[in-house]
């Protein structure tokens, strides 16, 4: 390890999904014990692919069972973690829109559904909050 390595805040690879419903409203979680609102997904395993890692965590946080060939790449953001002080998450986002409910499982708390040009009045992760959210925002101005 170098010493810049060890300056550098602590990354968290995570694989996380602009879950839309036909409506475009886009789902939000709330992990068990915490206040901020975030994209679904999770940590990326070793030996996992970001989209196949996506497909995992979505099935074990919601009982969502997506095909990964459905997922499209958004592209890879950082921003520093929610839930974890001094780390930052480096998240590869996919859109993936959806025709089914879902239910908070595992270590999720809430679910709920809110409008992308809005917060809804929620707490949000910087992720969620200050990229992911205007990411979509501008691409629904650019069709616009």
């Amino acid at each position: 390890m170098t010493s810049a390595s060890v300056a550098s805040p602590h990354l968290i690879r995570i694989a996380a999904a602009l879950l839309l419903d036909p409506e475009g409203q886009t789902l939000l979680v709330r992990k068990r014990g915490t206040t901020a609102f975030m994209q679904p997904g999770g940590k990326i395993e070793a030996h996992e692919l970001p989209v196949h890692a996506l497909a995992r965590e979505l099935e074990e946080e919601l009982g969502l069972v997506i095909d990964p060939a459905q997922a499209y790449f958004l592209g890879q953001f950082s921003a520093p973690a929610a839930n974890e002080p001094g780390c930052v998450v480096q998240a590869d986002i996919f859109q993936v829109t959806i025709d089914t409910d879902v239910a908070p499982a595992a270590e999720i708390e809430e679910v709920i559904w809110i409008d992308p040009a809005t917060d809804a009045g929620l707490a949000l992760a910087p992720l969620t909050r200050d990229l992911i959210l205007p990411f979509y925002r501008n691409s629904l101005s650019a069709l616009a």
